[in-house]
């Protein structure tokens, strides 16, 4: 589904010849420009989709317990300041151009950006004793409203008009950077890490108690915290790297499962991965179709989609963060 109107028909033909190299079916009589939206547009576009959305919404499934705070996402430690500080100096300043990084300039400044930011919360969380879920919140602040200063400093001095119009779509979300070349570490990164996490409910499930009680089980939540955190950040920053900023999914997803399957990170961990990931294929079909020859940014879609459910978690009753 998109702007170009591809027959269901030949979507299919299409798909099975390429899937089998070219053994079955045949796209004879199909317009080469149907071949190539199909297999080298859309369907790489899905495949982003599913992984991303399944990156996300791990995340925020993870970062909830990590801070056992139930308005975490991916981006409350700061992750996502640094991205977009990493993009915006990519994007404003030129960084890349004529080097080896020329190609993914973007993509590897706001990694970065990403990966330093979640390290400066580490450190500074570390401070003064051992790491505690308040700790985490207050240094993500911080080193989030750091991060967005920096950024907001390197727009005012920049005289690209451009450029900024770029940051600006690239700091509402888009699957239009989606290609072939670019899958495997997508896949590689959220599959390892998302397998990780599937195996960890344990420890989870045991965050949620709160530090006394996990103290008293004898399990040491400072040491799973950093390297949770870690982690996250890695798969948050590659997905932001590759996407731009997508907002509400790791927020919204871990509520909805948490609210159909119950508090166990056993099922939640994998039920917010499977509905994260159709969460975003469609809100990304949305994008690209509610308005004609217009592709809207995704991360308005999911806000849009995602607020009026988030109040509906709200004001249902029964529903309680971790119960």
């Amino acid at each position: 589904m998109g702007q170009a109107d591809v027959p269901l028909r030949q979507t299919f033909q299409v798909l099975v010849h390429k899937v089998s190299g070219g053994s079955l079916g045949s796209i004879e009589g199909i317009p080469n420009s149907f071949v190539n939206i199909v297999w080298q547009v859309r369907i790489p576009r899905v495949i982003f989709a599913v992984f991303i959305g399944m990156a996300l919404a791990v995340s925020g499934a993870v970062m909830q317990a990590l801070v056992q705070n139930p308005l975490a996402d991916p981006y409350i430690l700061g992750i996502s300041s640094g991205s977009s500080l990493g993009a915006t100096f990519a994007i404003l300043i030129g960084f890349g151009s004529g080097s080896i990084f020329a190609q993914f300039g973007l993509a590897f400044c706001a990694f970065l950006g990403a990966i330093t930011a979640s390290l400066a919360v580490l450190i500074l969380s570390s401070v003064g004793g051992r790491m505690t879920s308040m700790k985490l919140v207050l240094s993500g602040s911080v080193i989030s409203a750091l991060c967005s200063s920096f950024s907001s400093i390197i727009v005012y001095f920049a005289n690209n008009a451009e450029g900024m119009k770029t940051v600006t779509f690239w700091a509402m979300g888009s699957l239009a950077a989606s290609s072939w070349s670019k899958i495997p570490i997508l896949v590689i990164v959220v599959i390892t890490i998302t397998v990780f996490f599937l195996f960890q409910y344990r420890i989870l499930n045991t965050m949620l108690l709160g530090d006394e009680a996990a103290t008293t089980l004898g399990v040491p939540l400072s040491r799973y915290r950093r390297f949770y955190m870690i982690l996250t950040s890695l798969l948050t920053g590659v997905v932001v790297a590759y996407s731009g900023m997508i907002g509400f999914i790791g927020l919204i997803i871990p509520h909805i499962v948490r609210g159909l399957f119950g508090s166990d990170h056993k099922r939640m961990v994998l039920m917010s991965a499977l509905i994260g990931s159709l969460f975003l294929i469609w809100a990304d079909v949305i994008s690209r179709v509610i308005i004609k020859n217009v592709e809207l940014p995704i991360g308005i879609i999911t806000s849009i989609i995602g607020a009026p459910m988030f109040i509906y978690i709200i004001v249902k009753k029964g529903y309680n963060f971790g119960n």
